[in-house]
């Protein structure tokens, strides 16, 4: 009896706990209308490589950008996680209106995200596409790390650092998309982000 106490016990403490990761990291609002207008920014970079943990980053870009997150997805398995533990969905321009978002059912799962709709997309397939991405993101820092896990979908935030191919010293490699252009396997952005900042929180 004691036992099937304690086991209830501790099952009522996790369903607590991600009650109160799901209140904290709900979904916010925000008013109709593009709210991150801008493309993001990249420049190629010949920075030196980053010791991070048993990993060497190669920089292969400096990146800025302004987005909506349109979701947010934890990982805290796999080697990945090691190197980024959490992937956004990032939106901008149109995919920063919430005139377009409110028609998607975006979703994120293994790394990617998709978006789905009914009979009719809000837009051409291939301006939605070109105008959101899913981004591994690598903070450089446990500030940075806190910042990242507050941060909530819908929220517009700016996010700087560098898109970098990372590599182990037993052969993994994971290397970062260059272009907002393609889509699938290959196609995330892997940011060793230095700067974190929410512009818009919504409501």
């Amino acid at each position: 009896m004691n036992r099937q106490r304690l086991l209830l016990a501790l099952l009522l403490i996790v369903a607590g706990w991600q009650a109160v990761q799901w209140w904290q990291l709900r979904p916010v609002r925000q008013s109709q209308g593009v709210l991150a207008a801008d493309e993001p920014e990249q420049v190629a970079s010949d920075a030196a490589p980053i010791q991070f943990d048993q990993y060497t980053l190669k920089p292969r870009a400096s990146y800025r950008i302004r987005a909506r997150v349109l979701s947010r997805k934890n990982y805290r398995l796999g080697r990945e996680a090691d190197l980024s533990p959490v992937d956004f969905a990032l939106g901008w321009g149109l995919m920063s209106d919430s005139f377009i978002i409110d028609a998607l059912d975006i979703s994120q799962s293994g790394r990617f995200f998709w978006m789905h709709w009914d009979a009719t997309a809000p837009a051409p397939e291939s301006e939605l596409m070109r105008h959101a991405a899913n981004v591994h993101l690598i903070p450089a820092s446990k500030v940075i790390r806190r910042q990242l896990a507050k941060i909530r979908p819908g929220q517009v935030v700016e996010l700087q650092g560098l898109l970098v191919d990372a590599a182990s010293n037993e052969g993994w490699n994971w290397n970062t998309s260059l272009t907002r252009e393609d889509t699938g396997a290959g196609a995330c952005e892997l940011f060793w982000v230095q700067h974190a900042e929410v512009l818009l929180r919504g409501r």
